[in-house]
């Protein structure tokens, strides 16, 4: 007996599952989910939840081939509030969700639904579509800054057009600045600054299509925004030590996680830089680093320092699990293949905070760069080494960090007029 029938035989609702429409293809959904190293209570449970999904189908009539997101939403919204199938059943959402989609993965690969089943798309969804295309290719601009500009674009032209046309005529200045200000009191004045550079960038792209938009964008409200504000957050080299030293570097986990520590403490990488890090990357002769994914798309070379490298090595040689990606920092955990992704990134630094109790100060990732910044400011590492190391398009950025050294900047203060020499 193969693993596949041992799983099928201990399932409670095994009738339900060989019997419902989606039958002929259970054997090859659990070994697809073997495959990416899910354990064997996940598959348990994957299966409950596609039993009942199954039963259903079957009693409504339906076939394998009309198994898409609309039933998966139907089944979900209308039939679970209401469930009066037999017991024992898996009701948990996020449990049959999930089974859902590794299911519809399944089919398409395996060509028994289309390769793609796409929902009707809204005209607004074609908009957005097509300024998706305008940010990645004509501006060249970073996934996640394109991710953020077409949210902020879809809520506005939600709000405005709903499901029809979209038609800039009808739109007036006051629509634009109703809208940012709506924000007001729950964002701060940096992020409504962001918001509206979202809706000039989209006004940009619609003028280079021939609309007049001068109007409009003169309406996006310019929130003050002070450059000699709040100091950046930076860490102490106490509590940088501290941050580097509580990761369990006994586990392949472990390893993996301090690495990314490593690249993001002494490199200054940004999140999606270090999850862009591939094993071609890395020229060990040298000692060099080279940073493809940068916000700018454009390719630099770096310096590896010695621990960063000691770091790489030891979690290449000891740490890295095997895998045909190229990718250096890959899943631990089903499902596996997979790089890590931005959001993993974050995470294994917010774990990190908490472990050493300075999650109350800082979050994320970005301090750790500042933290950099200082470090080379503080070496005397001028403006545009700071700036050239940290990838950064202008100096304003890194000049900020030039407010840090207090002790410094007394040294060059004048005395305050009328004060005691």
């Amino acid at each position: 007996m193969n693993d596949e029938d041992i799983l099928l035989t201990k399932s409670t609702r095994r009738n339900w599952l060989l019997e419902s429409p989606l039958g002929p293809v259970i054997p090859s959904f659990i070994s697809a989910l073997r495959h990416r190293h899910y354990a064997d209570h996940t598959i348990a449970a994957y299966l409950q939840a596609i039993a009942h999904v199954g039963f259903w189908m079957g009693a409504e009539g339906e076939s394998l081939q009309n198994l898409d997101e609309g039933f998966i939403r139907r089944f979900l919204n209308q039939h679970l509030p209401t469930c009066a199938c037999p017991i024992p059943q898996r009701r948990q959402q996020a449990d049959i969700r999930a089974a859902c989609n590794h299911m519809l993965a399944l089919l398409r690969q395996d060509h028994w639904l289309p390769a793609s089943a796409g929902e009707a798309k809204t005209p607004v969804d074609v908009e957005l579509g097509q300024f998706r295309h305008y940010l990645e290719n004509i501006c060249g601009l970073a996934a996640t800054t394109c991710e953020y500009r077409v949210k902020h674009v879809r809520e506005f032209l939600v709000r405005h057009f709903g499901t029809g046309a979209v038609d800039l005529g009808k739109l007036q200045p006051e629509h634009i600045e109703a809208f940012v200000m709506g924000f007001l009191g729950r964002w701060t004045p940096a992020s409504l600054h962001v918001l509206g550079g979202s809706l000039n960038s989209y006004l940009r792209f619609r003028a280079l299509s021939g609309d007049c938009v001068d109007a409009l964008q003169a309406a996006i409200p310019h929130p003050a925004l002070w450059s000699r504000g709040p100091l950046p957050k930076v860490l102490s080299e106490t509590q940088l030590a501290a941050f580097l030293a509580l990761f369990d570097r006994s586990t392949p986990t472990g390893r993996r996680d301090y690495a990314v520590a490593r690249c993001l403490a002494d490199l200054g990488l940004r999140g999606q830089e270090v999850a862009g890090l591939c094993l071609d990357d890395v020229d060990w002769r040298s000692g060099t680093v080279t940073i493809r994914a940068s916000k700018n798309k454009r390719v630099q070379r770096l310096p590896l320092p010695p621990l960063a490298g000691e770091a790489l090595a030891e979690y290449l040689r000891a740490g890295r699990p095997e895998t045909r990606l190229r990718s250096i920092f890959v899943r631990h955990r089903a499902p596996v293949d997979k790089p890590l992704s931005i959001a993993a990134i974050r995470n294994i630094a917010n774990r990190a905070w908490v472990r050493c109790g300075l999650y109350g100060q800082f979050h994320n990732t970005h301090v750790l760069r500042h933290t950099l910044a200082s470090r080379l400011q503080e070496a005397g590492t001028p403006v545009k080494g700071i700036a050239d190391i940290l990838r950064q398009q202008t100096l304003d950025t890194a000049a900020s960090y030039v407010r840090i050294d207090q002790e410094r900047l007394r040294s060059v203060a004048l005395p305050w007029p009328g004060s005691q020499r």
